[in-house]
């Protein structure tokens, strides 16, 4: 019995009116430049000519265009804007963007360049000098040479003249004579 009692509920709630669907129009979302949430991929186009492929020396690759991702996507996580004033954002590739300027970069560069310049200066005067030492190498080379020829012909000739003093220094041998003639020191 008690079922019966939930019918006629039924039949209410399907009797009731239908709300009407009002569509408002709403407002478009502020225009957002995307590079301040997320950085763009970076892609480099590169040529390539005819080449063999490594894999099979039968196919041959005719001449085309390969794009390459350089860098995928990502995040931007360098913090907005504070107080309606914009950040001196850096560059997405500190290769690419200008090199930041003020007077202790601008000290720092004058003083390598001046550093560089004397170095480079130093190194020419060090290049002259040992340009020097080995010319002053080789010549003493030389002179070592010339010094080593130089002994060996002294030491012949004190060879040569220690053989003539001991030669000299023996007694001559006596002629011996086929007569018994004293010998005259005033004939022939």
């Amino acid at each position: 019995m008690k079922m019966f009692y939930l019918i006629p509920l039924l039949f209410l709630s399907a009797c009731s009116t239908t709300p009407k669907l009002t569509l408002r129009p709403q407002q478009p979302p502020p225009a957002t430049d995307n590079s301040a949430v997320r950085y763009p991929e970076v892609l480099h186009a590169y040529h390539i000519g005819r080449y063999a492929d490594p894999n099979d020396d039968l196919i041959m690759h005719e001449q085309h265009v390969v794009y390459r991702v350089e860098e995928n996507t990502r995040w931007n996580l360098y913090p907005g804007p504070v107080d309606g004033n914009l950040p001196d954002v850096p560059s997405r590739d500190a290769a690419f963007g200008p090199a930041p300027v003020n007077d202790a970069i601008l000290a720092e560069v004058n003083s390598q360049k001046a550093a560089t310049t004397q170095i480079m200066m130093q190194a020419r005067t060090l290049t002259a000098a040992l340009a020097q030492f080995q010319a002053a190498l080789q010549q003493t080379k030389t002179n070592i040479q010339e010094t080593l020829i130089l002994r060996a012909s002294v030491n012949d000739m004190k060879q040569r003249l220690d053989a003539l003093a001991a030669a000299q220094a023996q007694p001559p041998a006596t002629p011996i004579s086929t007569t018994n003639e004293a010998p005259d020191s005033l004939s022939p």
